[in-house]
C-alpha cells in the first residue's frame, strides 16, 4: 500500500493574520477562510496548503504547546526575477512583517530574502538570478 503526499500544514495562532499574509505572498484562500479554525489553498499540482488554529490541534492533542523553534522551511518562487523577491520583501516589510534577512544573491544561483509569518515561521523568497 502506498501514500500520495497531499497536504502541507502549518499551525497558526492568529487566523485572520495568516491568511492575509499568505494571501500577499500568493496563495488563494477561498473568501471566509480567515475566520475558520481550518483553511486550506490548492496549490499546483493538486496539493494543498492548510493553516490550523491551536485550538484545532489542541482539539485532538489537548497537551500541545508547539515547539520553541520552526523546523519546516516553506519557500515561495517570485515572479519578476530578482526584482520580485526585493519588491515583495520590501513590501512585506512596509505592511508590518519581520524581516529575518533581507535579499542576497545566494551563492546557489537564486535572489533570496527571508521572513517570517505571522507566527514566526520562516518564509523564504527567491527567483533564479538569470
Amino acid at each position: 500500500m502506498n501514500a500520495r503526499f497531499d497536504l502541507v500544514s502549518v499551525v497558526v495562532s492568529d487566523m485572520a493574520a495568516s491568511v492575509a499574509f499568505y494571501r500577499r505572498i500568493g496563495l488563494d484562500f477561498p473568501e471566509g477562510a480567515e475566520s475558520q479554525p481550518h483553511a486550506e489553498a490548492e496549490l499546483p499540482g493538486g496539493l494543498r496548503f492548510a493553516l490550523d488554529s491551536e485550538e484545532v490541534i489542541r482539539s485532538f492533542l489537548p497537551d500541545w504547546h508547539g515547539v520553541p523553534e520552526g523546523r519546516v522551511g516553506l519557500a515561495f518562487l517570485c515572479d519578476g526575477g530578482p526584482r520580485g523577491v526585493d519588491d515583495l520583501y520590501t513590501a512585506l516589510l512596509a505592511e508590518g512583517h519581520q524581516g529575518v534577512r533581507p535579499p542576497w544573491d545566494a551563492p546557489w544561483g537564486q535572489r533570496y530574502a527571508l521572513v517570517a509569518d505571522p507566527d514566526g515561521n520562516g518564509v523564504d523568497l527567491f527567483a533564479p538570478l538569470s
